[in-house]
């Protein structure tokens, strides 16, 4: 099977399964690590707590279960089988709620959230957050002008429908949907159009007691907030606001809202 070039074994010959890195060009810099979880105090290893099986890397082999992301908190969200097939969200994730883009919205560009002592106060992860998915003109523009072995590649899409999301539950995975890896994510950025330089498993959207964070999954490509000219540190919960926009990929923005 192909190897990318942080090390994983995919089954498609383009873009790593695990982390969307491409197969074949040029090597992307080293990523940090993912620390492996201290031992059971019995000594022995790691077990899925879904199957039992011993854990030999991020995902189980035997039902997927994902040890990072329940690391980072909120344990794993749970997919019902029904819903695999058709890519629809679980129960337990966000819902769509709406499939086009809001005419009265064309061109409009958010109003970043900053963080400053002048931003409101973070609201609560229960009063309601919603995700709006689209594609970013501007931060599309930042990523050529990054000038990475890709670049040329990634065409802004003409045409891309606003897509909203309703968070619940305890966290939320981005990325793009893997069957051979039993991802599917609650915000699934397959596509169509879809975007090259998103990861399957690109980033987590985790709920506290005073709003929601971000998690970078040490994803190929980073994860960006703002305008931000460096990627946030993978692996690391940072607290959104209202207004934020957190950017993946080559071009596709999520601009988080509370409600």
């Amino acid at each position: 099977m192909p190897i990318c070039p942080k090390g994983h074994t995919s089954t498609a010959a383009d873009y790593c399964d695990d982390c969307g890195a491409p197969i074949g060009g040029a090597a992307a810099p080293a990523a940090t690590p993912v620390p492996e979880p201290a031992a059971p105090a019995g000594g022995g290893p790691q077990t899925c707590p879904q199957c039992g099986t011993a854990r030999t890397g991020r995902f189980c082999e035997v039902d997927g279960y994902d040890f990072v992301a329940a690391d980072l908190g909120g344990g794993p969200s749970t997919v019902d089988p029904a819903d695999e097939a058709t890519g629809t969200p679980g129960p337990d994730g966000p819902e769509p709620e709406s499939a086009g883009p809001d005419p009265d919205d064309a061109g409009s560009d958010p109003d970043p959230g900053t963080g400053s002592d002048e931003a409101a106060a973070t609201p609560a992860a229960g009063t309601g957050w919603q995700v709006a998915v689209t594609a970013d003109h501007e931060y599309h523009k930042r990523v050529l002008s990054m000038g990475g072995p890709d670049a040329d590649a990634m065409v802004f899409p003409q045409f891309f429908p606003e897509r909203r999301f309703r968070l619940t539950g305890g966290q939320v995975l981005i990325g793009r949907h893997s069957r051979s890896r039993g991802i599917d994510p609650q915000i699934d950025l397959s596509g169509p159009p879809e975007d090259p330089g998103v990861s399957h498993s690109h980033a987590l959207l985790v709920a506290g007691e005073d709003g929601w964070s971000v998690v970078d999954l040490d994803s190929a490509n980073g994860t960006y907030l703002n305008d931000g000219a460096d990627p946030i540190e993978a692996n690391v919960p940072v607290p959104l606001h209202d207004g934020d926009r957190v950017h993946v990929g080559a071009w596709t923005t999520l601009t988080v809202a509370a409600s």
